[in-house]
């Protein structure tokens, strides 16, 4: 869904889309406007908030995806599963970032909230040149620690049939609007 506030996106819309969707097949919502990452992450209900930027790069594709998505089979999963996505809306990856203290920007990223304070925090660095296997399990052990949900996010047998897109933003055409 295009939703223009200020900057246009970076990638084109189509072409992003299944990134988007492999998110979404596993649980997550989008959070589109700054308006939606507030109502998102400026909650006091003592609920552990999972937001992912989302990205085109090759790590976001081959580890960070996959990896949160498999560990999203465990037994134990936060409470609550968002995603922005960064170069497309640009103005609630910057608000998310806002939660975000003491780190600076990087996408493809993993956060864990609680009524608004940052947990835990899996940066690029933490992501790039690891396996999703690798980043999984750093998950899973974070999820059995702080969270409390009953997993997983959806049945194995949905998570069969989950598509990865495997594009890396090289290339991913430019958004032309």
């Amino acid at each position: 869904m295009l939703n223009i506030l200020s900057r246009p996106p970076m990638y084109d819309q189509e072409a992003v889309q299944p990134m988007r969707d492999e998110l979404i097949a596993v649980g997550f919502t989008e959070l589109l406007t700054p308006n939606d990452v507030e109502k998102a992450l400026n909650v006091n209900d003592d609920k552990i908030v999972l937001v992912m930027i989302n990205s085109v790069c090759g790590c976001a594709a081959g580890s960070a995806r996959p990896g949160v998505s498999l560990a999203l089979q465990n037994e134990i999963i936060p409470d609550k599963l968002y995603t922005v996505f960064a170069g497309q809306e640009r103005d609630a990856v910057d608000k998310v970032r806002e939660y975000i203290k003491g780190f600076p920007p990087s996408s493809p990223s993993i956060a864990l909230f609680k009524n608004g304070e940052l947990l835990y925090f899996m940066r690029r660095m933490d992501i790039e040149g690891f396996t999703a296997e690798h980043i999984s399990n750093n998950l899973k052990q974070v999820f059995n620690e702080l969270c409390s949900a009953k997993g997983p996010s959806i049945t194995p047998e949905q998570f069969a049939q989950v598509m990865h897109a495997k594009a890396c933003g090289s290339k991913i055409p430019l958004f032309k609007g």
